[in-house]
């Protein structure tokens, strides 16, 4: 008699019909971008209305174990745990994602990947520089010059899916590549400018539940009953050695492997296979989750939304997402192609990598994380947010004008091609 299937397997066989739907709609990418920000404005309505004492009551609710060794700091708020331990399941699935680019997607290529590369490079040093900048001549704190340096992969990717109806899915990869690399740089900033007390020995002991987990996965055990305990475990000793926890998501979906024992790279890749069981656990919940809890920032109306952007700190944020980006991501990319043998996609015109480099301003989820790390409980802490709301937002409106028309541009580019059906110039409509 055959065994009877575990709960994973029969999850993923379909035996559960309404959830597998459910968990198919959040892998899309304009329904995690959708919940994202209802979140970020159901707290930012939450924590502006009457009730607001509520709000930061229910992000200060302090959660964690009663009994157990103090070192591990897990008696954590609400919102410290949004921040410290949802955020690790979004990046393991940025993790799984990056090593599947390197191992077999387009940064193993070097002459393909260079532009994005270097483009993403870009659009982290100048937003720094920008924010710098600001916040020098303003007489204001340099410690969140990173803040304005991160793109949000999910809510750039959900903005250009709502969008790109025509537009070339080459200026898509290009997007993809740009934010992996953004993230993979993020994290090194976050584990090297944001780490204030190391603990080398917790450190050091979280080295053991990482090789355990490598051993199983590397064993293809793909069982959540015997991954996340040690997930948990490794995560937890990274959090108590002063390292930001997130980290340990992304050392830990390293560790995945990409290719198949028979060295082959498809669907049936043990990476591939928890990032598309993750993912939805990501995008319905740990991400907007983090929002919510994030964004929730007592604005004071109008008034109180002019005040915060005076601050040095909130308007290098927004310059720094705005210009940038823009300037950072258009302009390196041009200054690679002009002056070295790489060049842009034939399918893709400057004008579409002005609009990525616009949209590659959503700063949202890293930035609002990077922010909390570098002003956590001080008005400027708040004023952060405020500053990345705005740049995020604003960003993302100039890059939907901006590919909104290029998509117009496509779509008649298409049509005319379709109509021409000899191939000979001229629409056999009018032959």
């Amino acid at each position: 008699m055959p065994k009877p299937a575990g709960r994973s397997r029969l999850f993923a066989r379909g035996t559960f019909p309404e959830a597998s739907r459910i968990a198919q709609i959040l892998r899309a990418e304009t329904t995690g971008g959708l919940l994202l920000i209802g979140a970020a404005v159901v707290a930012l309505v939450w924590s502006n209305s009457p009730g607001s004492s509520a709000y930061a009551d229910l992000r200060d609710l302090v959660v964690g174990p009663a009994v157990g060794p103090e070192a591990l700091h897990l008696d954590l708020s609400l919102g410290t745990w949004a921040a410290d331990g949802l955020l690790a399941v979004f990046f393991f699935v940025a993790g799984l994602e990056l090593k599947r680019e390197f191992v077999a997607g387009d940064l193993r290529d070097r002459r393909r990947a260079a532009l994005p590369v270097v483009a993403a490079v870009g659009g982290m040093v100048v937003p720094a520089v920008v924010y710098v900048a600001v916040a020098s001549a303003g007489g204001a704190s340099l410690r969140g010059w990173a803040v304005p340096t991160a793109t949000d992969i999910a809510f750039a990717l959900a903005i250009l899916a709502v969008i790109s109806t025509h537009l070339p899915v080459a200026l898509r990869t290009f997007l993809l590549t740009l934010a992996v690399v953004d993230d993979l740089l993020a994290i090194t900033v976050i584990a090297v400018f944001y780490t204030d007390d190391l603990a080398p020995a917790y450190l050091a002991l979280a080295a053991l539940p990482v090789a355990a987990f490598a051993l199983l996965v590397h064993r293809r055990v793909a069982s959540a009953w015997v991954l996340v305990p040690v997930a948990a475990v490794a995560w937890a000793l990274v959090h108590a050695s002063g390292v930001h926890a997130t980290v340990a998501g992304v050392v830990l979906a390293f560790t995945v492997p990409v290719r198949r024992r028979d060295g082959r790279t498809d669907a049936q890749g043990l990476a591939e296979r928890l990032e598309h069981r993750v993912r939805p656990v990501s995008a319905g919940f740990a991400v907007p989750v983090f929002a919510f809890f994030a964004s929730g920032v007592t604005v004071g109306g109008v008034s109180g939304l002019a005040d915060s952007l005076r601050d040095p700190v909130a308007l290098g944020v927004v310059l720094g997402l705005l210009a940038g980006k823009t300037v950072g991501v258009a302009g390196s990319t041009w200054l690679l192609a002009r002056f070295t043998g790489a060049e842009l996609d034939e399918d893709l015109a400057w004008v579409d990598v002005v609009g990525l480099a616009m949209l590659a301003g959503v700063g949202f989820t890293v930035s609002l994380l990077i922010g909390e790390l570098a002003f956590a409980g001080t008005p400027a802490g708040e004023h952060v947010v405020v500053g990345v709301l705005v740049g995020s937002t604003l960003a993302a409106t100039l890059a939907a004008v901006v590919l909104r028309v290029r998509n117009r541009v496509y779509r008649r580019i298409r049509e005319a091609d379709e109509r021409d059906l000899d191939g000979d110039g001229v629409p056999d409509v009018y032959s």
